[in-house]
Parts: structure tokens; C-alpha cells; sequence
């Protein structure tokens, strides 16, 4: 397969020791050649593979030094790209590196796409399309179960999984196949219906083992959105910077000091939380405490997570018992904060309000109880401490969604099956599970789902 020659900056803009311009393509070589000048003439396309050289960059046409350089030559196939790829190290500066690109522009190099290396990477087979998808997830990591995770996809853990899965399936459709064009052959055996139950239960089995992974795989590869709710002044914001460790959100005695939503992201034990500190939900007469109270109640309703913080030194009130009512059915955590002060909250009734949910007591104050949270957030999502590297972890939505339909298909078949279908009409139903999984890694897949997949890539990758 045979493309033009692109070239992106690779490392995030701005100020930097380093930064580094990629090249990919047939004429990667010829382009480094005419803008490199190196000690004693060297000559970029006849240094070996794999190597690095110092040398100055130049602009051909007036034969003036542009940058000072290191440039790694990467002989194809064995490159990401499995194409030809020079990549030079520029001093980390946003008037150097775009200059740096420019010139590799200017002498016949394309732009490239966002995530085009990665693309080609995957159409020139060196990875598949999961271990594609999973080199953005990587990047975007914001926890190192979550980057386990991304990198047991890169080295094609799911997709050894997935290949397994369909390469049982096509032989026994393979065998349906014989046992219908070749009766004559005594020497393949009779696809029964209680060999096909047993292919079929197998695969059941499999795809279910995944899903039960998904919901955690999920939180780590997106985060859990949480939110922290309660009356004014029980200590919402106060909660907010103890799992930052830092001081994001106004604190004061005042109740309503925070007006609007405040968003943050924080690691808790390996757990990501999108953490959303809201306005303290009450009725009041200021216009724009009142727009933040709604804002509260608007965000509840995309929650994964609750902490419902109480304050220890008032009464339970009927806004407090509202509250209870308004996350029914929903992931809670309940808080009770300022366990530093003389008690008149009803325990008793708050224990059984949050009824099979999690209850911690806090000071924040005087940081006690903090440790006890982050546990009962790890807990109560990570049963058991389950860690990344132990089993594989489906992540991402489209496979979600893919593997659940693939389900779908194989129970179709399982009820065909036990209603005595005959094996040829069986078959169709374990023919679209083989496809369904083929989508996953990219086997059986629309150009345009490719197309749109990487156009989710930061530029350079």
C-alpha cells in the first residue's frame, strides 16, 4: 500500500527543551536529505537503521541554517508506520518547530491528518484497530490503572481475545459447511446440535466474561462523574480540595459562597473521578445563587457518583430528607461532616436513609475520615481490588456496544439451537457474531467508521 509522505509536530506546543517533527512516507528520506546538512557531508538515507544524528537544518533554496538538530533515521518496515520515518529533535520552541515543519512542507511533505500515523500504522497492518483505538486511550490516561489498561490493549491483549473468539467460530461454521457440500466425507465430524450448543455455550461464556469487565473499564478509560451535593455549608468545598489536595474552591462560614458548578479532575486510588462541587441546594431568593442551585439539580442527572454530605452540628432537615429522595436508585455515597463538633444530627435516621449505600463520617476540618472515603469510592466500584493487569478489561463504548450485540446474536443462536433449527438456519445467527467481533479489531469494518475513528487523534499521532 503506497501513500504520499506526511509530517506533523509530535510533541504539545509551547515552550520546551524539545520537540519533534515526524515524517512518514516513501520520500521521508529524500525530503531529510535536501533540508539536512550533516558533519563531513553525511548523508541521512545512507546512515544505517535505527540510528540518531547531529547535524543543522537548512532551507535549500538560500542555503541558510534554519536549526540546529537531531535527526532519528527509521528504515520500514520495522517503524510505527512500517513505512520510512525520520523524526527530528528541534529545540522546543513554537517559532523553531513550526520553522522545523515548514521546511519539511515547503520540500514535498503533506500535513498530516489528526491521528494519520496511527491510521497508517493500522492500514499497513502492523496493529489492528482496538490496539489503534487503544494508543488515544493511552495518551489520555489520567491514572495508572487506566493506563494498564490502554497499554494490555496496545500489545493486543483484547485482540488475541477477539481473534480466538472468531477463529472457533469460523471453524465451526467451516465444518456446517462440509457437512452440507461433502456428506460423503466420514473422515470430518457430523456438526450436531448438541456439538453446536456446546461452541455456542463456549462463546456465551466468553463474551459474558468481557461485559462483566466493561463497567469498570469504562470508569477507567472516561472517569466517573461525581458529584458532591448537600445544604449550604456542610462542607461540600471543603470535601472538594481534600481530594484535590488543594485549595480549588472558595471556603468560607457564609452559606451559598459557591454559586456555580466548580469541575475538577482527582486520581482516588486509581479510580478517576470527573469531581463537580455544586451550589448547596436550597430554596432562596438570590437570583443567582438560584441559577446554581439549578445547575445542581441539572447535573445530578448525568451522575455515575454521589456524596451526599451532611453536616453533624444541625438537625436533619426536610431538605436534607429531599435530598435522600432525589438520588434514589443512584450510586451514594452519604458524608457526615463536622464529626469535630457537638452532634444533633439523628444518626440513626441517616443510616437508615441511605440505607445499603456507604456512610462515612468526616472532620474535614481536621482532615480525618478522608482515607475512609477514597476507600469506600475504590470499594464500592473495585470490589475486591481488582487490579488492571489482572484480566482484560473491555474499555471502550464502540466495543461495548459491539460485543453486547455479538451477545445478542450467540443467544439467538442458543435458542435456535434448543428449538431444533435446522444447522444451516443456525448458522447465520453465529455468521453475524463472527462479523459483530470482526468490527472490534477491524476485520470487518466500513471505511468511513475508520475515518471517523482517527479524526479523533491529536494532530502528530
Amino acid at each position: 500500500m503506497e501513500f504520499d509522505t506526511i509530517a506533523a509536530i509530535s510533541t504539545p506546543m509551547g515552550e520546551g527543551a524539545i520537540a519533534i517533527v515526524r515524517l512518514s512516507g516513501d520520500e521521508a528520506f529524500k525530503i531529510a536529505d535536501k533540508i539536512y546538512r550533516g558533519p563531513g557531508g553525511k548523508i541521512l538515507s545512507e546512515a544505517p537503521s535505527h540510528t540518531i544524528h547531529y547535524g543543522n537544518l537548512i532551507d535549500p533554496r538560500t542555503e541558510t541554517v534554519v536549526e540546529e538538530v537531531m535527526v532519528s533515521v527509521m528504515k520500514g518496515p520495522k517503524t510505527f508506520t512500517r513505512e520510512d520515518v525520520i523524526e527530528i529533535n528541534c529545540h522546543g520552541g513554537l517559532v523553531s518547530v513550526n520553522r522545523v515543519l515548514q521546511l519539511a512542507l515547503n520540500n514535498g511533505a503533506r500535513l498530516a491528518e489528526p491521528g494519520e500515523f496511527t491510521k497508517r500504522a493500522f492500514l499497513n497492518g502492523r496493529i489492528d484497530l482496538s490496539q489503534a483505538e487503544a494508543v488515544m486511550d493511552l495518551i489520555r490516561a489520567k491514572t495508572d490503572r487506566a493506563m494498564n489498561v490502554a497499554l494490555g490493549q496496545m500489545e493486543g491483549r483484547l485482540s488475541r481475545l477477539i481473534k480466538g473468539l472468531r477463529q472457533e467460530i469460523l471453524e465451526t461454521l467451516a465444518q456446517v459447511e462440509v457437512n452440507i457440500d461433502y456428506p460423503e466425507y466420514d473422515d470430518v465430524e457430523e456438526m450436531t446440535h448438541r456439538l453446536f450448543m456446546d461452541r455456542a455455550k463456549h462463546v456465551e461464556a466468553e463474551l459474558d466474561k468481557l461485559l462483566r469487565t466493561s463497567e469498570q473499564g469504562k470508569i477507567l478509560r472516561e472517569g466517573l462523574s461525581t458529584v458532591i451535593i448537600g445544604r449550604p455549608n456542610v462542607g461540600k468545598s471543603s470535601l472538594l480540595n481534600s481530594l484535590v489536595h488543594e485549595n480549588k474552591a472558595i471556603v468560607t462560614d457564609i452559606p451559598g459562597t459557591t454559586r456555580d458548578v466548580i469541575e475538577e479532575y482527582v486520581n482516588v486510588r486509581g479510580v478517576p473521578l470527573r469531581l463537580l462541587d455544586t451550589a448547596g441546594i436550597r430554596e432562596t431568593e438570590d437570583i443567582v445563587e438560584r441559577i446554581g442551585v439549578e445547575r445542581s439539580r441539572a447535573v445530578l442527572k448525568e451522575a455515575d457518583l454521589i456524596l451526599l454530605v451532611l453536616n453533624n452540628s444541625v438537625p436533619l432537615s426536610i431538605e436534607d430528607e429531599q435530598l435522600f429522595q432525589a438520588v434514589q436508585g443512584m450510586d451514594v455515597i452519604v458524608i457526615v461532616n463536622k464529626m469535630d463538633l457537638p452532634s444533633q444530627l439523628d444518626i440513626e435516621r441517616v443510616k437508615e436513609l441511605a440505607g445499603q449505600n456507604p456512610f462515612v463520617a468526616t472532620s474535614l476540618l481536621e482532615d480525618k475520615g478522608v482515607d475512609e472515603l477514597e476507600e469506600a469510592i475504590s470499594s464500592l466500584f473495585f470490589a475486591g481490588n481488582i487490579e488492571a493487569g489482572d484480566m482484560t478489561y473491555v474499555s471502550n463504548s464502540r466495543h461495548i456496544a459491539l460485543i453486547n450485540q455479538a451477545l445478542n446474536a450467540i443467544k439467538d443462536a442458543i435458542q435456535a439451537i434448543e428449538e431444533g433449527t435446522p444447522i444451516d438456519l443456525v448458522q447465520i445467527d453465529f455468521t453475524r457474531t463472527w462479523e459483530l467481533l470482526g468490527e472490534i479489531t477491524g476485520d470487518n469494518v466500513h471505511e468511513s467508521l475508520i475515518d471517523q475513528l482517527f479524526s479523533q487523534f491529536c494532530l502528530g499521532k
